[in-house]
């Protein structure tokens, strides 16, 4: 019997290799640009920018601030949403980059993707939520297949595919 991890984990496969090679190329880009260029800028990691003097998985002083004036739940918590928002991009876009536990990321990317959406760019209108809108889609394909073949779930789930 399966466990509830290895059918969140198991990828879907599509018909030939190209098809996941296709497919794999939005996942990997956008886990890149997550963790490198957007992620690590708000939460510490070994690759975030010196000068944001961030240490291991600390968030950046100003974003629970920025948390904060959302509103709502989000004023009631905000170091603890801001941490968990800064580390669905930063370990969550790792994560996607490698195909590692993919589905489980890609639905804290979505969460995250729409916070941004709708509690921070909405009122900045279209141009401004796009770059969120692409997060949310990518996450969102791949909440629905999983890695495809070209991901670590992949290799950890070969076996019983």
């Amino acid at each position: 019997m399966k466990t509830i991890l290895t059918k969140i984990t198991k990828p879907v496969l599509l018909p030939f290799w190209w098809q996941d090679l296709l497919l794999a190329i939005p996942r990997i880009v956008c886990g890149y640009l997550l963790t490198a260029e957007f992620g690590s800028a708000k939460f510490g990691l070994p690759w975030s920018p010196a000068d944001n003097n961030l240490g291991f998985f600390e968030v950046a002083f100003w974003f629970p601030n920025d948390v904060a004036d959302y509103g709502g739940i989000f004023a009631i918590a905000p170091a603890l949403l801001a941490w968990l928002g800064a580390f669905s991009e930063a370990v969550g876009g790792l994560f996607l980059l490698f195909g590692f536990q993919t589905r489980i990321a890609s639905f804290l990317v979505m969460c995250t993707m729409l916070v941004a959406i709708f509690m921070q760019q909405w009122k900045e209108g279209m141009w401004m939520m796009l770059p969120a809108m692409g997060f949310l889609w990518v996450s969102m394909t791949f909440l629905a297949l999983g890695s495809g073949r070209f991901g670590v779930d992949y290799l950890l789930t070969k076996k019983n595919l």
